[in-house]
């Protein structure tokens, strides 16, 4: 048997039906920018015009209307979009029942083909006929033919091969490369990331999953594991499958080693569990397995005594010594104190299970990796950095999705470094009235205790406001001039208030961050460092073309370039849904400059499309600033209306430096 090829002497009989499979190719492209608009409309959740929505997803008005009426005409019966002279505007009620109610037949886009004919040659250990494969799923031979050499690339990372002997192919690979194949793929299928146990019972026809999950949650409890909610679903993915797969009689073969003490209990209780809950009966290599993925991406151990600190057992001592000089060197490039033994210990645990996971080639899904770029992104950048010295030492491959994970331990050890002089110095203005002050202030830091501190309590009426040092005033009595740094609140001080407060605080702290990045981020521009609409078929050719920029000024070299290239190649710079930030990971430039392109129509990037493209390089000596210019510039960029105007607005670099200063002001 030879590796699937075009079928000789097949009947092409595209040539009577030709509008068939043109009509689908259509209505899968049609449908993806439907879904596009939909998203992007819900995470606007106001009027968005269609020019906007056009340059967003690269087509034209005309396409755009026609595309809405279509999402219009599948949404029957759900008030979806209003239009009007503002634009666009989606109802977030109708497009969540929309979502829930929105599954369609597998043949019916090319991509739901693809996944029903993999979905039977997994299913038929003696292969498919392709002609009787085209009449099952109706169409023509020709299409077979084009969705079988899709299919074939598919499986060249999935450690599979799809061989032909006559008009029959099937797959030819073990057991478990299978059942991965059909965990990426259903995943892929996932909407955001997000695995829902709905569907996998649908699927994989697992009744009671959630009950499953459950007692699966109460059991690795009670064995002493550390939960990774995220993980453990994906692991109920595989455990669909594997329920289904034996229940068709395929088993996966033995391991060749023997499972460690720790496994032998895991693999025990999970099989008598799945047993019990899904009544299937595994085999010992099906549950060994199962309870691998478990220990590779649902959990980790816990110390027996506490429940905290990660056991050393547990660690290879190389492992942990990579790991720590990584995350040193981390700490030192970008200025953070990465040095808790306990942190590293947990990362390290954590980076062996990433490493298993790397070799197979079979990564965790992270539903929260995009807002964590957008929201974090000096601690994705962290991530990125120490993601990327893995990937030499290892000789493996980092996605978005585990870099995001990488974020989330570092993120969670920095909230947890967060220094008291970080929160709002605050007084509180309330005349004395048997004691009302103090229970005001003792209600004051039980709500907001974690944002605030309480500097000083005034309790007379004649109050000399001028005078108050604090960062923000809470007064139960109306202060003489308003101010956005004084708040009125009642002296029964009641979740309402705190609301407020928390409002008034988050205000306060996005005004104070960019006054203090504003004059430093416009002196690091430069009017000859300025573009407008300038077109780059690629991220590389427009790195390229801002660098260059910078390089003819001596202020970085060509190593930069390329290292900005390599740091993309790693994980996509674009932050936010408009904006691109490029930069190398090592800060040899001569001098701190950003060089800038703002551009009417979007560009490609990533999964994304920007319209503004920030090339950063930090020099040795910008090094203390780089955390808050670059957290601070991100966030400039990321409300929706402001990115707008600024590149509406920004016609030559004077114009652009105004609507920026304007920006940073509001």
């Amino acid at each position: 048997m030879d590796e699937v090829g075009p079928l000789k002497g097949n009947v092409d009989w595209s040539r009577d039906r030709p509008s068939r499979t043109r009509v689908r190719q259509e209505l899968h492209v049609t449908r993806e920018k439907q879904d596009r608009i939909a998203w992007y409309l819900a995470r606007a959740d106001t009027w968005v015009t269609a020019a906007e929505l056009a340059d967003a997803l690269g087509v034209t008005t005309r396409s755009v209307r026609n595309y809405v009426t279509a999402l219009k005409e599948r949404a029957a019966g759900l008030d979806l979009i209003s239009g009007g002279p503002q634009g666009y505007r989606i109802s977030l009620d109708a497009w969540a029942a929309f979502r829930q109610g929105a599954a369609e037949p597998q043949t019916e886009t090319p991509r739901a083909r693809l996944y029903s004919i993999v979905r039977r040659l997994v299913d038929s250990p003696d292969g498919l006929d392709v002609f009787e494969l085209a009449a099952a799923l109706y169409v023509s031979e020709s299409t077979v033919e084009a969705d079988l050499s899709r299919v074939r690339l598919l499986l060249s990372e999935a450690e599979l091969t799809l061989v032909r002997s006559g008009s029959t192919v099937m797959l030819s690979g073990s057991e478990l490369a299978r059942r991965r194949l059909l965990s990426r793929m259903f995943r892929d299928e996932t909407e955001r990331g997000l695995i829902e146990l709905e569907a996998i019972q649908r699927e994989f026809s697992a009744h009671n999953l959630s009950g499953f999950k459950t007692d699966l949650l109460a059991m690795l409890t009670d064995l002493g594991y550390l939960l990774n909610d995220y993980g453990i679903d994906n692991v109920l993915l595989h455990i669909a499958i594997a329920v289904d797969r034996v229940s068709k009689d395929q088993q996966v073969k033995a391991p060749a080693s023997q499972p460690d003490e720790a496994s032998t209990e895991l693999s025990r209780r999970l099989g008598a569990l799945i047993e019990a809950s899904l009544g299937t009966r595994l085999g010992a290599a099906d549950v060994e397995y199962l309870a691998y993925l478990l220990a590779t991406r649902g959990v980790q151990a816990a110390d027996a005594t506490d429940g905290t600190a990660a056991h050393p057992g547990y660690l290879d001592s190389s492992d942990l010594e990579t790991v720590r000089s990584i995350v040193l060197s981390a700490g030192n490039e970008y200025l953070v104190d990465l040095s808790d033994e306990d942190f590293i210990t947990r990362l390290t645990l954590h980076v062996q299970n990433l490493l298993r996971r790397a070799q197979e080639r079979s990564y965790s899904r992270n539903p929260l990796a995009r807002s964590i770029k957008t929201s974090y992104p000096m601690i994705y950048e962290l991530a990125v950095f120490i993601a990327s010295q893995l990937q030499r030492q290892g000789s493996i491959e980092i996605n978005d999705d585990e870099i995001a994970y990488i974020a989330m331990h570092v993120g969670a050890h920095l909230q947890q470094q967060v220094r008291r002089d970080e929160l709002m110095r605050c007084v509180i203005v309330c005349p004395n009235y048997y004691d009302m002050h103090l229970m005001l202030r003792d209600r004051v830091m039980i709500l907001l205790g974690d944002t605030l501190e309480v500097v000083k309590v005034v309790t007379r009426s004649d109050v000399a406001w001028n005078d108050l040092d604090a960062d923000i005033v809470l007064t139960t009595i109306e202060p003489p001039v308003p101010s956005d740094s004084i708040l009125t609140v009642q002296p029964f001080f009641t979740d309402a208030d705190a609301d407020r407060v928390r409002q008034a605080i988050a205000r306060l702290k996005r005004v104070r961050r960019r006054a203090l990045i504003k004059d430093d981020v416009l002196r690091y521009f430069d009017s000859a460092l300025f573009l407008r609409n300038v077109q780059a078929s690629d991220e590389e050719s427009m790195i390229r073309t801002l660098g260059e920029l910078m390089r003819d000024r001596g202020i970085i070299d060509d190593s930069y370039i390329e290292g900005a290239i390599e740091r993309e190649r790693m994980s996509s710079t674009a932050f936010t849904d408009s904006l691109a930030v490029p930069h190398a990971m090592a800060m040899t430039a001569s001098t701190t400059s950003i060089a800038i392109a703002v551009n009417e129509s979007s560009m490609p990037w990533g999964d994304n499309r920007v319209n503004v493209v920030a090339l950063i390089a930090f020099s040795e000596a910008g090094r203390a600033s780089f955390q808050t210019v670059f957290d601070q510039f991100v966030e400039v960029f990321s409300d929706r209306e402001d990115v707008q105007r600024i590149i509406r607005k920004s016609t030559d670099f004077a114009a652009f430096i105004d609507e920026l200063v304007h920006t940073m002001d509001s």
